[in-house]
């Protein structure tokens, strides 16, 4: 015998499809007359509304990143770089590699370190910095700091 779970989930009952249904006839549970009972009507349909309908009322957005959604870089604490050998060039494959963030999220929102938290090794930077870091890091690349492409 076999130990598999009874599947109880029923489908759901179709309307207006012959008396031997059980929901046949006349007007099939749907009411009386009317736009809904004859069939589909689209989720964003108002109406002969005199207003402005939701889709209007939505702000257009133009320009080159409108399908993208602005999000801020991942922060990650300067403390949490003490896993790594120290006079190390950090960049987001080495923290990718160490563990400290997903490649996905790297690639996806770029990172940023944070001067939160005591460090005593010293690194050089090729990912973006905050001001507060800066302070604490006493070697840095004169490089621009390279953001991770979206």
């Amino acid at each position: 015998m076999t130990q598999l779970p009874k599947v109880i989930a029923k489908s759901k009952k179709r309307l207006g499809r012959g008396m031997g249904s059980g929901k046949g006839s006349h007007t099939s549970s749907r009411g009386q007359k009317g736009q809904k009972s004859r069939g589909k009507v689209n989720v964003l349909f108002e109406g002969m509304k005199v207003k402005k309908s939701l889709l209007k009322r939505l702000p257009k957005m133009r320009g080159k990143g409108k399908f993208h959604v602005n999000t801020k870089p991942i922060a990650i604490k300067y403390e949490r770089l003490e896993a790594l050998p120290a006079g190390s060039v950090i960049t987001t494959e080495l923290l990718v590699k160490h563990g400290i963030l997903k490649e996905r999220l790297a690639k996806l929102h770029g990172v940023k370190i944070i001067g939160i938290g005591d460090n005593k090794k010293k690194f050089k930077f090729s990912v973006s910095t905050s001001k507060k870091s800066v302070v604490k890091v006493s070697e840095k690349v004169a490089e621009k700091p390279v953001k991770a492409s979206k």
